[in-house]
């Protein structure tokens, strides 16, 4: 269920950019309140203009793709920024990419860095929920712009 305040970010959002209703994802970074507040700020810095996760988490009708919105919450579940998802590609772990993981922004920007710290990441989560972390996993590879809040938005 949508917050209140969730709510109120994005017809804030509509209000002031004429933005139609349509459908948008809530989401948090991370699988903790410090990890999601570490990522979001890569995101406010400018930095994070990408994020991955994996296929197996969504149904076949709510995979990312170019045009959808998304409002990201911090770590307490505060609406912090809303992103449009500029590009979406399906990729197996493996072939994910250096731009990619430069976009991603998070810790110094290589494809090692990336790959470490996704296996780890995926790892926690596979054995959370019971299913095999390996290099052909499929990954939602998420590009994307933020939009909103007006002082953070790539476009002005």
């Amino acid at each position: 269920m949508v917050s209140k305040a969730a709510e109120d970010f994005w017809a804030a959002y509509r209000a002031a950019t004429g933005v139609s209703d349509q459908p948008y994802e809530v989401v948090r970074f991370g699988d903790s309140p410090a990890l999601a507040d570490e990522l979001l700020a890569l995101v406010r810095a400018g930095r994070k203009r990408a994020t991955a996760s994996l296929l197996r988490d969504y149904a076949p009708d709510a995979v990312p793709k170019p045009g959808d919105h998304v409002l990201v919450l911090d770590g307490a579940g505060n609406p912090a920024c809303i992103w449009r998802t500029s590009a979406a590609d399906i990729l197996p772990f493996i072939e994910v990419g250096e731009d990619f993981a430069a976009a991603e922004g998070e810790g110094d920007g290589s494809l090692a860095y990336w790959r470490e710290g996704h296996n780890r990441y995926f790892g926690r989560q596979a054995e959370r929920e019971g299913f095999a972390m390996h290099d052909r996993i499929e990954v939602v590879c998420e590009r994307f712009e933020l939009v909103w809040p007006p002082e953070l938005a790539d476009r002005r």
